[in-house]
């Protein structure tokens, strides 16, 4: 086991993931709390190479099972070169979108199946499964509705309704399977009550 902490968060799009994880780091920052902050896909050069292709506009003929594969390419490469070294010094690690988001998108939404996932995470991440994940719950209608619509250049964001809400269901699905990792934080408020929510988890669990 891993002598670190590894932390990550998770959200359909709109959520504000990428908000709360900013937060999260200006308050660790605040309190001089030493940690890693990284992204999927992506967090190093060949995963961002990696990540570049997946989210090209361009790129709407890409199949499922290649959409899985990029995934999982890039989480081995990002664990070899970012996250590994960093749990292995004992250091906390934040990551935005992990495992769990190959299961929610490519699993459920595309369909592939929870076997499938399951097996390509375990061969990706072997025994480098997060502490902790954290959720951002929040329906997909109504996430796109706060952000103002779907972000023309991201090729998933530019995916029907009912295909976030398959994603959205996903997650849902893991939080019941997985209660004791994964947790689910209502965002549908003020993201500043939903940040105070966030380190008030952070600090029951331990993780600062």
């Amino acid at each position: 086991m891993f002598r670190g902490k590894f932390v990550t968060f998770e959200g359909c799009e709109g959520a504000g993931k990428s908000t709360q994880v900013r937060l999260v780091e200006k308050y660790l920052k605040e309190k001089n709390i030493p940690f890693v902050l990284t992204r999927e896909p992506g967090g190093t050069k060949i995963a961002e190479d990696i990540r570049k292709i997946i989210l090209d506009k361009n790129n709407t003929s890409m199949c499922d099972l290649c959409e899985a594969f990029l995934y999982s390419a890039s989480r081995v490469q990002h664990l070899n070169d970012v996250i590994i070294p960093a749990l292995n010094e004992g250091k906390l690690v934040i990551c935005d979108r992990y495992i769990d988001s190959t299961m929610a998108y490519q699993g459920y939404a595309r369909g592939l199946g929870v076997e499938l996932i399951n097996e390509l995470n375990r061969l990706a991440v072997k025994e480098y499964v997060p502490n902790l994940t954290i959720f951002l719950d929040i329906n997909p209608k109504d996430a796109f509705k706060r952000k103002g619509g779907a972000d023309k250049n991201d090729r998933l964001e530019q995916m029907r309704l009912d295909f976030h809400e398959k994603v959205y269901f996903g997650y849902k699905e893991i939080e019941k399977r997985e209660p004791d990792r994964f947790y689910a934080i209502d965002a549908s408020g003020a993201k500043f009550d939903t940040h105070h929510n966030i380190i008030g988890l952070l600090k029951i669990k331990g993780f600062i």
